[in-house]
């Protein structure tokens, strides 16, 4: 990438997540290449997509949350490790309106895409989901082998129930323990059944 180029690329993406904790997902983009100082046919040979866009943007966020999955993943109390990254998930889409919603219409996404997906946002957003769910898979069978959770519990499905806590949380601005309470719940159905 030229000089003048990978500054444009550098500033589009500041505006961006500036644009995005402020207004949500669904900011203008006309206004964020306005903001860098570039026309928006700029802003679109860098990112195609919005969900481009919002992936280049959260890239460190995921690759913070992948790190902690790391440092998590020797952690004596492996459910209880599971946990806590889950909950940095969902404080992460809580940071910005529409991330919890975009997440999960590409969570279960990949290359076997299916017709009508918005194959746009899988692609974009895989790049994303994809680690994060080899990442989230680790904690959980970790979790599994420890007896804390069951073992039919797939990574898949905890990842669109975190981001469904995310986005009941993100429509409930007036109950700020919510998303604590709605992990509670999950986390007792994860445990393994008892036969009384």
């Amino acid at each position: 990438m030229r000089a003048d180029a990978r500054r444009n690329y550098d500033k589009l993406l500041a505006e961006a997540h500036a644009a995005f904790a402020a207004h949500g997902t669904d900011a203008s983009l006309e206004e964020i290449a306005r903001r860098a100082g570039v026309g928006i046919g700029t802003l679109y040979r860098h990112f195609p997509t919005r969900y481009a866009l919002m992936s280049a943007v959260f890239q460190g966020a995921v690759d913070q949350l992948i790190a902690r999955a790391r440092e998590l993943a020797g952690s004596p109390a492996p459910c209880e490790a599971l946990v806590t990254w889950l909950r940095a998930i969902i404080t992460h889409a809580g940071e910005y309106r529409g991330l919890a919603r975009a997440l999960m219409s590409a969570s279960g996404t990949g290359p076997d895409l299916t017709p009508g997906t918005d194959t746009g946002c899988a692609a974009a957003m895989s790049a994303c989901s994809i680690p994060m769910r080899e990442a989230g898979t680790a904690l959980l069978v970790r979790a599994q082998q420890s007896g804390a959770v069951r073992p039919d519990v797939p990574i898949r499905d905890l990842m669109q129930l975190t981001n469904a806590i995310a986005l009941a949380a993100e429509q409930s601005p007036d109950d700020p323990e919510l998303a604590d309470r709605l992990l509670s719940l999950a986390v007792r159905g994860l445990r393994p059944r008892t036969d009384d």
